[in-house]
């Protein structure tokens, strides 16, 4: 699994990365390749395992308690307990904590990748948020994109997988479920709650979802049954 063959072998790749200018102030638990260049001023941090075709950049931080394989990660990115395996993130990217990006993905520039969210096969370009318990599969995914609470993109009938193309400047409310292949086309927003089948058209107002029915005194009427 690694070109490591002992521990002391492990703690002399991380004092040459030391004396290299990259910051590890406790050796806990930090595997690292021996081929991997990392930038001066990372920081690693303990229990963190970067291995494969990985390539780190300048000024970032990494872990704790991370996974990075065959993966290029540009400067000042901040990867907080999170998983990558096979994709790229690009400059002052933010991912985590708890975060798993799947092979072939493509975070760009300043996006936020929060808590409990999974990226797989999909790019998503700068400034866009996606904060947390989000899922973004076979996606393209614009620019200064809100993905709110609960998105999920549904790419999977049982037997195919589809894409979901999203534009920029596009709000996604809370707990949407975009049925691919679907297009959410740039300046758009979508309600809260929707199930989204259909092209949302740009600038434009999506709402997918059911009224909302009040029954009064039915609460009490049951109660006393």
């Amino acid at each position: 699994m690694f070109d490591i063959e002992n521990d002391a072998q492990r703690l002399e790749i991380i004092e040459k990365l030391r004396k290299s200018g990259v910051k590890i102030p406790c050796s806990d638990g930090i595997i690292i390749e021996k081929t991997i260049p990392i930038g001066k001023g990372t920081v690693i941090l303990p229990g963190t395992i970067i291995m494969g075709e990985s390539k780190i950049g300048e000024n970032c931080v990494i872990g704790p308690n991370s996974y990075v394989c065959d993966t290029h990660i540009g400067d000042t990115v901040t990867f907080k307990a999170s998983f990558t395996d096979k994709s790229t993130i690009d400059d002052e990217a933010s991912i985590g904590p708890f975060s798993q990006l799947r092979p072939n993905s493509h975070i760009g520039k300043r996006v936020k990748i929060g808590d409990f969210v999974e990226v797989k096969n999909s790019t998503i370009d700068e400034k866009t948020s996606v904060a947390h318990l989000t899922y973004i599969g076979d996606s393209d995914v614009g620019s200064h994109c809100n993905f709110g609470c609960g998105t999920v993109t549904s790419n999977y009938d049982g037997k195919n997988k589809f894409r979901t193309t999203i534009g920029d400047n596009v709000f996604i409310g809370c707990n949407t479920n975009l049925i691919a292949p679907v297009t959410v086309e740039s300046d758009s927003y979508i309600a809260a709650g929707s199930t989204i089948t259909d092209t949302v058209p740009k600038d434009s107002l999506a709402i997918a979802r059911s009224r909302q029915t009040i029954k009064e005194g039915w609460a009490k009427r049951n109660r006393e049954k």
